[in-house]
C-alpha cells in the first residue's frame, strides 16, 4: 500500500483497492504486470532530439519526414506533446524542456533543456519557434527568457494565442480550444507590446 500511494494522485484508499485487485490475481498476470513495469523503466529513453520518451533513440515525431522540419513548438513536459497531438492541429517537430523556470522551486535555466534549444536555432534548421508553455508566471517567465536568447538567432519566435486561460496548464484545456490556439499563434514579442 505504502508503494502504491506514494504515486501521484494515489491515496491510501486508491492503494488499498489496488492491492487488493492484485492480490485476486493469478501468479502470471502479476508478473507480467511487474515486468512490464521494469521493462518500461529500463528501455525508455529520451528522444536526443526533442527529449520526448521513446523507445529508440529518436522519437516517432522527430523520424517522421512529413512532419514539418522548421517549426519547434517548445513545451513544459511530454504530456503536453500528448495535449497538443490529440488536437491535430499541430505538424512541426517539439522541444520538450524538462520543467519551466521556478525560483522558489529551485528550477533555473540551466536546470531545463533550453540551451540545446538555442543551438538547433543557430544550427540553421529551424524557422519557427512556437512557445507552447503553461499560462502561468513560471511560464511567462520561461517564455520570456527563450524569447531573448532567440534574438541571438534570426529564428521567428510565435507564442501560442491566449485561448488558454491564465494560469492554466496545457493538459486540461480542451482539445478545440488548444487547437485554435496553436493554429493562431502570435509574435511572441506582440505579446507584451514590444517592437522589433
Amino acid at each position: 500500500m505504502d508503494e502504491f500511494s506514494s504515486l501521484p494522485g494515489i491515496g491510501k484508499k486508491t492503494a488499498l483497492r489496488l492491492v487488493l485487485f492484485l492480490l485476486r490475481q493469478d501468479d502470471e498476470r502479476v508478473e507480467r504486470f511487474s515486468s512490464t513495469l521494469l521493462k518500461m523503466k529500463k528501455e525508455i529513453k529520451h528522444c536526443k532530439i526533442c527529449h520526448n520518451i521513446s523507445d529508440s533513440e529518436t522519437c516517432s515525431i522527430c523520424s517522421d519526414p512529413y512532419r514539418d522540419q522548421e517549426t519547434v513548438c517548445v513545451v513544459e513536459n511530454i504530456r503536453d506533446i500528448m495535449s497538443i497531438e490529440n488536437t491535430q492541429q499541430y505538424h512541426g517537430r517539439y522541444h520538450v524542456l524538462g520543467g519551466i523556470i521556478s525560483p522558489i522551486d529551485g528550477v533555473g535555466p540551466s536546470d531545463l533543456e533550453i540551451d540545446s534549444l538555442v543551438e538547433k536555432a543557430r544550427n540553421g534548421n529551424v524557422k519557427e519557434v512556437v512557445l507552447a508553455l503553461s499560462t502561468t508566471m513560471e511560464g511567462d517567465t520561461t517564455n520570456f527568457y527563450i524569447f531573448r536568447k532567440m534574438k541571438e538567432t534570426s529564428v521567428k519566435v510565435t507564442t501560442i494565442a491566449r485561448g488558454v486561460s491564465i494560469g492554466d496548464d496545457l493538459e486540461y484545456a480542451d482539445e478545440i480550444t488548444l487547437g485554435r490556439s496553436i493554429i493562431h499563434r502570435t509574435a511572441f514579442e506582440d505579446t507584451f507590446g514590444m517592437e522589433g
